[in-house]
């Protein structure tokens, strides 16, 4: 079997070095192990430092294209390399690269098509207290959208089969952490977690310069992957709420009416209820569009799936 190990690599130059030199030469079940950067527009000798340090492949955008974007050009170009399995790691030296091997042995046992790495963030003792809860609720809203028992879903630190590096396909711009579970558990396929080290960073976050923009944009990036693929669930039962919340009035404004003898007041009620109801109806339009909409995207995701099979 082949691993790639891809770093995907901003402004890290003084930490790459140290990252590619702690990965393993030899694993058990692996016959060749090949190194993987990309440096996502680093203005700072990134590259340089990668080659030096041995990297079999360093590839480089143009500009800054974010996390999401580069994750994804690296797991297509391991796929083109043969890669039977991937495994993503940070260039900060956060991860202990010793722990591959552990990470990659259930996919190589066939016991999982996804290995993710849980940092155990509850005790962390140098993450600070935003990022902390952050990742914890993040999880949690992941945890909930996608069925599986996750506990730290923004590690970036996971080992993927090639057959789960051709079904997943970021269309985030921002983070790939979430959105890949998320997919998964819509794609039939397996992700265990398993226990690893997380180290203190040295120095300053490359990739996140706000906390609060980091959450917010994660947030919106679990939602949006969310609705991808329980559209229909979501606004079938929003539709229901609404319909149900909107016949009380009416059935109020009906009662009322009754008892006065006609029809001309509690014209409130009536309102409330027929906007209620309203709102109700079309939400449950939106939830037949949105599956036929899904539908579609399922052929094209089965496309896409079978020429990067061909292809890469």
């Amino acid at each position: 079997m082949k691993l790639i190990v891809q770093i995907p690599a901003y402004n890290e130059e003084d930490s790459i070095q140290e990252v590619i030199k702690s990965i393993p030469k030899k694993l058990p079940g692996i016959k060749k192990i090949e190194i993987l950067v990309i440096d996502d527009g680093s203005r700072d000798k990134t590259s340089e430092s990668a080659k030096k340090a041995g990297a079999d492949y360093v590839i480089r955008n143009t500009k800054n294209q974010g996390l999401a974007k580069t994750f994804q050009k690296g797991m297509n170009f391991a796929l083109s390399k043969r890669a039977d399995i991937i495994v993503n790691t940070d260039a900060d030296n956060q991860y202990n690269q010793s722990e591959i091997p552990k990470l990659i042995k259930p996919i190589i046992d066939g016991k999982a098509d996804i290995v993710s790495g849980n940092r155990q963030v509850e005790s962390l003792n140098h993450m600070i207290p935003a990022k902390k809860y952050g990742n914890i609720i993040g999880s949690k809203v992941v945890k909930l959208s996608a069925g599986y028992p996750i506990i730290d879903a923004s590690s970036g630190f996971r080992a993927y089969s090639r057959e789960a590096a051709l079904k997943l396909f970021v269309t985030s711009t921002h983070t790939y952490t979430h959105e890949t579970l998320i997919q998964s558990a819509h794609k039939d396929l397996k992700v265990i977690e398993i226990p690893v080290e997380f180290k203190e960073r040295r120095g300053n976050s490359k990739l996140i310069s706000s906390v609060g923009s980091h959450v917010k944009k994660s947030m919106a990036t679990i939602i949006r992957s969310t609705l991808m693929y329980n559209s229909f669930k979501f606004f079938t039962l929003l539709g229901a709420f609404l319909t149900l919340l909107g016949a009380v009035p009416m059935i109020r404004w009906l009662w009322l009416s009754y008892l006065d003898g006609h029809f001309g007041q509690h014209t409130q009620s009536l309102l409330l209820g027929l906007i209620l109801l309203m709102f109700g109806g079309f939400s449950i339009l939106i939830a037949f569009l949105a599956d036929i909409i899904a539908i579609n995207r399922r052929h094209l995701e089965e496309i896409m799936y079978l020429v990067k099979a061909d292809r890469l």
